[in-house]
């Protein structure tokens, strides 16, 4: 069984036991997230649509946090003295999956 979820604006294929590293996300006192499923596939049986998925979950644990790797970059203009640098580094939420049910 596995699901697509989709959180921070992209979508992941999980599965019970997984972990992975999303864009920060909070939870509860515990550390339980609760994700929104986009696909729910269990053997020969799809749950795709709204009406299908409406008690449908994906239940998390926040594990920790992490940062992506530091990305930099370099702009300026020709002729002008006109230059700019920058570096940008994401924060991530690494959670695991601990349940996924179909509702």
């Amino acid at each position: 069984m596995y699901a697509v979820i989709k959180t921070g604006g992209k979508q992941y294929r999980v599965e019970q036991g997984q972990t992975l590293n999303v864009e920060l996300v909070s939870g509860d006192d515990d550390g339980q997230v609760e994700l929104t499923p986009v696909l729910v596939v269990d053997g020969s049986t799809v749950l795709s649509s709204p009406s299908a998925l409406r008690g449908a979950t994906v239940t998390a644990k926040l594990v920790g946090e992490t940062r992506g790797p530091k990305i930099t970059g370099f702009t300026y203009k020709n002729k002008s003295n006109q230059r700019r640098r920058w570096g940008h580094r994401q924060n991530y939420s690494t959670i695991e999956i601990t349940g996924i049910s179909k509702g």
